[in-house]
């Protein structure tokens, strides 16, 4: 009698194997159809009633017949969530059927990595709304940050999703750009630091952290978007590679995606030296090199560097780039064509393929057990559609409540004239401006709402947005709120300024509502394609502001906004003015508390707020030429600088010492010093610490960031703060190109903002000239002692 035996496990499903092994063995067995199928995605969306998932067509791509590319496989499913407005069960359905369909139908049983968009949260229709990146930036803050990350990632992996297209790191150059809503400052230490804490919150959920826009996006001439950019190379490495360098290093992100723009006649996408030699080589990255999407196209089509689709799809494997993005244009038959003409190896092919495979196989993707039910869905009745709907809660009270801390922490009081705020019980308030009673005037053009619902109007928004009107009847309650729009955000309609002043005159207060309407390609006036030619509020807002200065009341200007703008007689006449940019669901209910003082700020800028609409391009980082003289009548001095921030209470700096006075360009210095609330509140002082080099081989920026700390501290206690300030830090790209470490003295100025040196001290390094690797160490770090009582 013959005994049945099951067929041996095949080599690239044995779980107990070596990764590099089970990829190698699985890599040998396919064809090159099968090989380049995994390398490139197709834009599809979830199915409203929990069907298979259905081809997104695209203005920029033809149709795409998913059924005729199913059999040889499917590298990556894009964006099930973030294309149209779906029940989250019924999406997490669609798809749980769409890669059982994958999976059945390619000989391997490999299914596809389904990416999203998580810029503000996780895009998808009824998932909670958090603050923007420049929000982050405001708090000062990478733990809780770092937790907002891995709330995202958990309720993205709980629905089948595995990779997120965030953060941005791209440094800010140019507030005109429209995409500066999406970056976390203007600094390359702030955004490092906090994009890697995202960095680290999503990968700990269990979610690919993709980096972007690797490298030089944000420098673009003009501050317009998708246009030529202007970058020495000291520029690209000492403040804009920085921030990709610590989240691969310090982050541990799995995933970089190339940059649309050039760098010196060079596209990112083609660019070998960047996405290999130094990505991968230098600092060791191991994980995926994805495409912007359509980027590799745009090799052909925007850059001219490439003849066809074959020749741009050679270019792009050349340089490092291993996954084609959003879907198939020339991975598809133009590369397996190139292949079989020689054009193009394919062992650049099989080098990419190694890496999907090997991060398939990390996400257990390659197990014989490996179940498409995603976690949201497991024992549910799948057969039931109507049943599961609106069983997946991506807004659950947890998420809102994290949203609300990091809105109440990235609120920045600008200034508060004569203690105008907190409002002491105001009994008549003009709500006056654009955004006072606009529920979307919270989100950035990555926001779920902003980003797709407003293409399905017919559709609710899905979540809860209280106005600032709503929540300012909230927390006064007593008060009588009049409410005038003033004008539109940007249709220069100066028909209602009338009304707005006669609403000003008959109240105690005026708060004016001012900023930015999120939107994509010219929608809006803040987000990706929404770029300005100057940094003047949009429209008529100005005007409306100027007439409510001169209505004799006191104005406290708010700004719901996705960047900073010059805000002309506002910035010494407002009593008070504060900054939101795009906070989030929670936003006004954290703006409110501001106001009322339920909150005390804490929010400190990560961008400059200019004096001039017409300054730009300047950052604080600029070197002396770039500051203030008598040789130009064009004054770049900020109204308000980066790290400004004020709170409603005081704080004393006191008792610097210095530890270690003379360091090797090996070692490193130690210093002290004490932070004291000397007001009447609790309250967080960020304390920030910048470099000054006077002298350097180099031109250097006047003053750079290199570390910070949030104190918090009650009425009348003091915290000592200990600091350890490693010689690495100091490093800057040489004359030939290497990073070094140069003898000579530094001055370190602590405060609370780059425009406020509340106690200095000059150290000096001594001994040769070193050059320091990626090896080299990022952080001045801060230790704080036991708080005492006064």
């Amino acid at each position: 009698m013959a005994v049945e035996t099951s067929p041996p496990t095949p080599l690239w499903n044995d779980p107990t194997r070596p990764v590099a092994t089970r990829v190698a063995s699985l890599i040998e067995a396919m064809t090159l159809e099968e090989k380049t199928a995994q390398l490139y995605g197709v834009w599809v969306g979830a199915s409203a009633r929990g069907d298979e998932v259905a081809p997104h067509q695209h203005d920029m791509e033809e149709a795409v017949d998913l059924e005729a590319l199913m059999p040889t496989g499917l590298g990556q499913l894009t964006r099930p969530f973030g294309t149209a407005p779906v029940d989250p069960a019924l999406g997490a359905l669609s798809l749980h059927r769409t890669q059982a369909r994958i999976v059945s139908a390619n000989r391997f049983g490999i299914p596809a990595l389904a990416h999203e968009e998580c810029l503000a949260g996780f895009a998808a229709w009824g998932a909670t709304a958090y603050p923007v990146p420049l929000s982050w930036g405001a708090t000062f803050d990478p733990g809780t940050v770092r937790r907002m990350a891995a709330a995202i990632g958990r309720d993205m992996r709980s629905v089948g999703i595995h990779q997120g297209l965030a953060p941005v790191l791209d440094v800010v150059r140019d507030a005109r750009w429209g995409r500066v809503e999406e970056t976390i400052g203007e600094d390359p230490y702030l955004v490092a630091t906090i994009g890697t804490a995202y960095v680290r919150g999503l990968e700990s959920a269990g979610v690919i952290a993709t980096l972007k826009h690797f490298v030089g996006y944000s420098a673009s001439r003009a501050g317009r978007n998708l246009a030529p950019a202007a970058i020495g190379p000291r520029e690209r490495a000492d403040v804009l590679l920085p921030p990709f360098e610590m989240a691969v290093r310090e982050g541990g992100a799995r995933s970089v995606m190339h940059a649309y723009n050039d760098n010196d006649g060079v596209p990112a996408a083609a660019d070998r030296q960047l996405l290999t030699g130094l990505l991968r080589d230098t600092w060791g990255f191991e994980g995926t090199v994805v495409a912007d999407y359509f980027g590799i196209a745009f090799l052909k089509t925007l850059h001219g560097v490439a003849a066809d689709w074959a020749g741009a799809a050679g270019a792009a494997l050349a340089a490092g780039v291993d996954v084609e993005l959003p879907s198939v244009k020339t991975f598809g038959e133009p590369l397996v064509q190139a292949v079989k003409d020689g054009r193009v190896p394919e062992s650049l092919i099989d080098g990419a393929l190694s890496r999907v495979l090997h991060q398939k196989a990390q996400l257990g993707m390659l197990d014989p057990d490996w179940d498409p039910v995603p976690e949201a869905l497991r024992g549910a009745d799948l057969d039931d559609p109507d049943a599961l709907r609106g069983k997946v809660d991506l807004d659950p009270p947890g998420n809102r409540e994290l949203a609300r801390e990091v809105a109440e922490k990235a609120v920045v009081l600008l200034r508060n004239e004569a203690g105008v705020l907190p409002l002491a019980a105001p009994r008549r308030i003009a709500l006056i401006g654009p955004n006072a009673a606009e529920a979307t005037a919270v989100l950035g053009c990555y926001s779920f709402p902003m980003h797709v619902g407003v293409q399905h109007p017919q559709v609710p928004v899905g979540i809860a947005l209280p106005t600032l009107h709503d929540t300012l009847r909230a927390e006064f309650p007593d008060a009588a709120i009049t409410l005038a729009p003033g004008t539109g955000i940007d249709d220069g309609d100066l028909s209602g300024i009338g009304t707005a002043v006669a609403a000003a005159r008959d109240a105690d207060v005026v708060i004016a509502v001012l900023g930015d309407r999120a939107g994509l390609f010219g929608r809006g006036t803040s987000g990706e394609g929404c770029d300005t030619e100057s940094l003047t509020l949009p429209g008529a807002q100005q005007q409306l502001l100027d007439a409510l200065l001169d209505s004799g009341r006191p104005v406290v200007t708010v700004l719901l906004a996705g960047r900073p703008y010059a805000l002309g007689r506002a910035v010494d006449e407002s009593a008070a003015i504060v900054q939101s940019f795009f906070p989030g669901a929670e936003g006004t209910r954290a703006i409110a508390g501001v106001l009322s003082g339920r909150t005390n700020p804490s929010g400190r800028l990560p961008v400059s707020v200019p004096r001039s609409a017409g300054s730009q391009p300047t950052t604080y980082l600029g070197a002396r030429l770039a500051q203030a003289s008598d040789v130009s009548n064009i004054d770049p001095t900020p109204a308000f600088g980066f790290g400004h921030g004020l709170g409603y209470t005081t704080f004393a700096w006191s008792g610097l010492t210095v530890g270690t006075r003379l360091a090797t360009t090996e070692g490193e210095f130690t210093l002290a010093f004490t932070i004291g609330n000397t007001g009447e509140r609790t309250g967080t002082e960020v304390a920030q610490l910048y470099l000054h080099d006077p002298t350097a081989s180099v031109v250097q920026p006047v003053q750079r960031l290199v570390g910070y700390s949030r104190v918090s501290l009650e009425p009348g206690e003091t915290r000592r703060l200990h600091v350890t300030l490693p010689a690495d830090v100091a490093s800057f790209t040489g004359r030939d190109g290497h990073r070094i470490v140069e003898p000579g003295d530094l001055e370190l100025r602590l405060g609370p903002s780059s425009t406020a040196a509340h106690l200095t001290t000059t150290v000096t390094l001594t001994g040769p000239t070193r050059v320091v690797d990626e090896t080299r160490r990022f952080h001045a770090t801060f230790v704080q002692g036991a708080v005492r009582e006064e």
